[in-house]
Parts: structure tokens; C-alpha cells; sequence
């Protein structure tokens, strides 16, 4: 089964273009859900189909916060307990992308090596 493609304005696909402008982020289709993942660890999955959007992070300072929204749970397979949460989105109305954006970053920062996430910040802050 080949990966679906995502509509690059679509709140799927902005949260795609997001997680992969990380420092040595790719993608990967494990049991045929797409992957976002920093030197070999996953940071991110990412499921869309027809209006929904789901996607799963882990959270170590804000999951706490995160599951009080509403279609938001903890992770399933046992990740829920190590600060992973998922969120389930419906597409067409109006989602906090600022607040899925930082937990992008989030959960980047909590899985990348510490060398990796020193570059984001120098980035950050506009020193190469």
C-alpha cells in the first residue's frame, strides 16, 4: 500500500511540512502509518483520512495539559504513560495549529539528540 499524499495546505500536510523542517527529520510508513522521525526515532505519527487528522506526540512537560483538551487522549499500545498523547482533529473547522505546532517541537526536543536540538535553538535564534 503506498503512502497517501497530503494536500501541502491541509492541516495534515502543514503538520507534515512542520515536523520534517526539524534538523535530520525523515519520513517512514511502519505498519502503514506514516512516520516522522529524528535519526532513526519517531517523533511524530501521522494519520489523515477523508476530514480527520490524527496524530500522536510525546509531550514530557505539557501532556498534562494537552489531555484536558477535548479529543485528546493518551497514546494506546502503552506509549500514554511515557507522555505520549493523541489528537484527534477534525479537518474542517478551526484547529489551534499554534498549539499543535509546539508540540511538534515538543516532541521533537524530548526524543532528538541533545546535539540536534542545540542546532534548532542556534537556528532559532539566527546563529548558524
Amino acid at each position: 500500500m503506498s503512502p497517501v499524499k497530503l494536500d501541502p495546505r491541509s492541516l495534515a500536510g502543514r503538520l507534515r511540512a512542520v515536523a520534517l523542517a526539524f534538523p535530520e527529520t525523515t519520513e517512514d510508513f511502519p505498519w502503514g502509518e506514516r512516520a516522522i522521525k529524528v535519526r532513526g526515532k519517531v517523533f511524530v505519527f501521522l494519520h489523515a483520512e477523508g476530514r480527520a487528522v490524527s496524530f500522536s506526540v510525546k509531550l514530557p512537560h505539557s501532556s498534562a495539559e494537552a489531555l484536558e483538551i477535548s479529543d485528546v487522549e493518551p497514546t494506546g499500545y502503552g506509549l500514554g504513560k511515557h507522555g505520549w498523547v493523541t489528537a484527534r482533529v477534525d479537518a474542517t473547522r478551526d484547529a489551534p495549529f499554534e498549539t499543535f505546532e509546539a508540540w511538534l517541537e515538543e516532541s521533537y526536543r524530548a526524543v532528538a539528540p541533545k546535539r540536534l536540538v542545540a542546532a534548532l535553538d542556534a537556528r532559532q535564534h539566527g546563529n548558524k
